[in-house]
């Protein structure tokens, strides 16, 4: 655990409030693996190769831990933004339009699309153990 002048680090998350984190740490991550995994093996393999490394390896490093804080949509858009940018990156591409039909043909999701499926998987875990807390004190009062 590492605390500075702007907030908690615990567990690779920068926590500035109980409810906000901070997105620069996962998103400088997220870059450096996709920038490990350019430099090793470049624009030699296939795009399927390429989107499944980033889709194991780097994805992970950019969502981890986000379903426990309440995201702002400036947040999901920066985390959307990396992802892509990646995907400009990879196909040579700016248009959004033709970036957004790539993602779709190779079923990729974004960033805020992720986090919002584990954060209901989240919430229902959550709720889950709140009941069985509440279920273990009814029995022992």
């Amino acid at each position: 655990m590492v605390i500075n002048f702007h907030g908690l680090m615990k567990f690779g998350i920068w926590a500035l409030t109980k409810s906000t984190c901070s997105l620069n740490y996962a998103k400088k991550s997220f870059f450096r693996s996709l920038n490990a995994i350019f430099g090793k093996i470049g624009r030699n393999a296939s795009e399927e190769v390429i989107l499944e490394l980033i889709r194991s390896k780097c994805i992970p490093t950019l969502i981890y831990g986000l379903e426990c804080f309440a995201l702002t949509k400036s947040g999901l858009k920066s985390l959307d933004f990396a992802a892509n940018r990646f995907f400009m990156k990879l196909f040579r591409s700016n248009n959004i339009e033709i970036i957004a039909e790539c993602r779709r043909y190779f079923q990729f999701n974004l960033p805020s699309e992720l986090i919002e499926k584990k954060n209901t998987k989240f919430e229902e875990n959550y709720n889950r153990c709140v009941l069985v807390l509440r279920d273990i004190c009814v029995r022992l009062s």
